[in-house]
């Protein structure tokens, strides 16, 4: 059990997740900007408490690859469908245009989960990367991938394809190498369906293997159910993968129809998991109750 006591969800927000969501004028611009060019941001699908902060700073995450993802995790707000619709062939160039616009000084690549297609997406950030690469070759660009794994029967040739994606986005030099674990071990069947925690990690591992010159992360949700030592052990469990940098935030129900929050964790004890995450040797650390994945990501301190 956590040493800390719980607040239980109500349907009013503790004070402390409530936000402007930033000048109105920004968000339309990037609205009208992302719409125009029929391109999809996770920022908005996900409808993040932060996305007029960081349209501000420049910064802002791209969903590639449509917007119907081929997993139904309990916690995502993301369309989830069999039938994704057919790549665009024009995404890259799109998203490359908006980056132009928006004058963006750092990008997100983020995509939905595609196990439809033979490269399970990677060509999805190598394509756009390029693209990005094309206009301004100074923008730096983060991947938020998926775990890249399937597609054969066999675990051992599943692991050799999975390595094989990696290796291709890696070969396009990133800034980061992003793969969310999003919560702890003893959650991840009911919350991360089609997913698992030694995957995940070994991922990230493999990365760190690839090419150790790109530094890793990865990130956590908390309010589903876990304990405090729990989230220490996973913790615990990326830096043993060498995992440079993380992510802590609260877990928000998207929906009546998504996993319900089990309890709503203080910026007090966001705080101490910072310092917890600092003394395991974390070299970048953001924890708070509305942090999410992409949050200051252009800020390495």
């Amino acid at each position: 059990m956590s040493q800390y006591s719980a607040i239980a969800p109500t349907e009013r927000l503790p004070e402390w997740l409530r936000r402007p969501i930033g000048a109105a004028s920004e968000l339309e611009t990037v609205q009208s900007l992302v719409k125009q060019n029929r391109l999809h941001t996770i920022c908005e699908e996900g409808r993040c408490p932060n996305r007029g902060e960081c349209y501000a700073a420049g910064t802002a995450t791209f969903l590639l690859g449509g917007s119907i993802c081929t997993r139904s995790c309990a916690f995502c707000q993301v369309e989830k469908g069999r039938a994704p619709m057919a790549l665009d062939q024009e995404e890259a160039e799109r998203v490359a245009s908006a980056v132009e616009s928006m004058g963006l000084r750092y990008v997100v690549l983020t995509a939905v989960a595609r196990d439809d297609l033979a490269d399970h997406g990677a060509s999805l950030f190598t394509t756009t990367m390029a693209a990005i690469r094309a206009r301004n070759p100074l923008i730096a660009i983060e991947v938020l991938t998926p775990d890249f794994w399937g597609g054969v029967r066999n675990p051992e040739k599943a692991l050799i394809a999975q390595r094989e994606r990696l290796s291709t986005v890696l070969a396009a030099q990133p800034a980061c190498f992003n793969h969310n674990i999003e919560t702890v071990e003893r959650l991840q069947r009911e919350v991360r369906r089609g997913a698992t925690y030694r995957r995940s990690l070994d991922l990230l591992a493999a990365a760190r293997d690839l090419d150790p010159s790109i530094p890793t992360k990865s990130g956590l949700m908390l309010g589903l159910g876990e304990h405090r030592d729990e989230v220490i052990e996973a913790m615990r469990d990326l830096r043993s993968v060498d995992c440079q940098r993380i992510t802590l935030g609260q877990y928000l129900r998207p929906s009546l129809a998504h996993i319900p929050v089990a309890r709503y964790w203080t910026p007090e004890e966001f705080d101490r998991l910072a310092d917890v995450a600092q003394d395991l040797g974390f070299a970048q650390v953001r924890s708070g109750p509305l942090v999410r994945s992409s949050y200051h990501a252009a800020n390495p301190s």
